[in-house]
């Protein structure tokens, strides 16, 4: 996340809902994505109403090497992700998914995403039960099939991947540095996008974190 460069920013695009969703529920219910830097997925997710909390932090490695430094290297086996907490009554796991895809990140993008290149910027997601898997499964082919993307989906289902918190100052960063230049060239776009592209569900207001230390 230290070089900047505005042509290789990701742009989003209309994309069809997912044929496959879940029924609502009670409660509320957990999803971790990775699309590159946290910053942005994070940034993207605190503005989508139904989302209760969004943490950035690690998913794919161990626990003793889910530490920014360490991640930046590449070699832990973790990605950037995102902790999404939801009420499934307001907004659906496959909705989310559909932001996810459109706006979030380019999910056609393998191991990199606009500037930053490594498969601790992979795209990625974490399911956190069966039917989470099943749904992203079918709609990742379902996209495919319909060819809204100019390649091929590279996206990874990672099943069993504990989410580990990011350090305090990777919390919030969006909205605490909105005039930070790669925010400005990679990430507010993405809020831009998301207002237009999903003006129902946007939030012009978003749900900060406000313990970054916790789970």
């Amino acid at each position: 996340m230290l070089h900047v460069t505005p042509s290789l920013a990701e742009e989003a695009r209309t994309i069809p809902a997912p044929a496959m969703d879940q029924q609502p529920g009670p409660g509320t219910e957990v999803a971790t994505f990775a699309g590159g830097c946290f910053w942005g997925v994070q940034g993207v997710f605190q503005h989508v109403k139904g989302v209760v909390s969004a943490k950035s932090g690690y998913a794919g490695g161990n626990k003793n090497t889910a530490q920014y430094e360490m991640v930046s290297s590449g070699n832990t086996g973790h990605a950037e992700s995102v902790r999404v907490a939801f009420d499934p009554r307001r907004i659906s796991y496959g909705h989310l998914l559909q932001i996810y895809f459109s706006v979030a990140h380019d999910p056609t993008q393998l191991n990199r995403q606009g500037p930053d290149t490594g498969t601790q910027y992979r795209s990625a997601i974490f399911p956190t039960n069966a039917e989470q898997s099943r749904i992203a499964r079918a709609y990742i082919s379902q996209l495919n099939q319909s060819r809204v993307f100019d390649a091929a989906i590279v996206t990874r289902i990672e099943l069993g991947k504990t989410f580990y918190p990011a350090e305090k100052y990777h919390q919030n960063f969006l909205t605490n540095n909105p005039t930070y230049p790669y925010i400005v060239v990679n990430d507010l776009p993405k809020i831009e996008s998301l207002k237009q592209l999903f003006p129902a569900d946007y939030r012009a207001k978003p749900v900060l974190v406000a313990d970054s230390g916790s789970n």
